[in-house]
């Protein structure tokens, strides 16, 4: 897989969960764990895990948190909702690593997991995620 999409990939996960407003996630230092799987590779892709501060200015603005990872891309989210503590989304990214997409996740506290689900050239993938927030933003 070109590792521009899977950076796109990556980005857009991280920003789905700033991208709602009105939604039960608080600001914060955010640790995110995904685990992404594509149809017919041959080997399981390993478990990526990283960290994200999300303020309050991305929970208010979700334009502010959509990720142009590339120069060749273009993502917009759409169709965003919040109902309860669920938010969902579909995504759509034009350019050389063009895509599209659909996502959900859960809050619980100052948890939540999810999943996001891709079609792009390469094949479908699906990226299950958890994530835990740690506590304020480093200044």
């Amino acid at each position: 897989m070109p590792r521009l999409l899977l950076s796109t990939l990556i980005l857009l996960t991280l920003a789905a969960a700033a991208v709602f407003a009105q939604h039960p996630m608080r600001p914060g230092q955010w640790e995110v764990t995904m685990h992404m799987q594509m149809a017919n590779m041959p080997m399981q892709l390993p478990e990526m895990k990283t960290t994200q501060c999300v303020t309050e200015a991305q929970l208010k603005d979700p334009a502010s948190a959509v990720p142009t990872a590339s120069r060749n891309s273009s993502c917009k989210v759409s169709d965003y909702k919040t109902v309860g503590n669920m938010v969902s989304w579909k995504v759509a990214c034009t350019g050389q690593e063009a895509m599209t997409g659909t996502g959900e996740m859960t809050f619980s506290g100052d948890t939540y997991t999810g999943v996001m689900k891709t079609m792009m050239s390469q094949g479908e993938m699906s990226i299950k995620m958890n994530g835990k927030r740690l506590g304020d933003c480093a200044q």
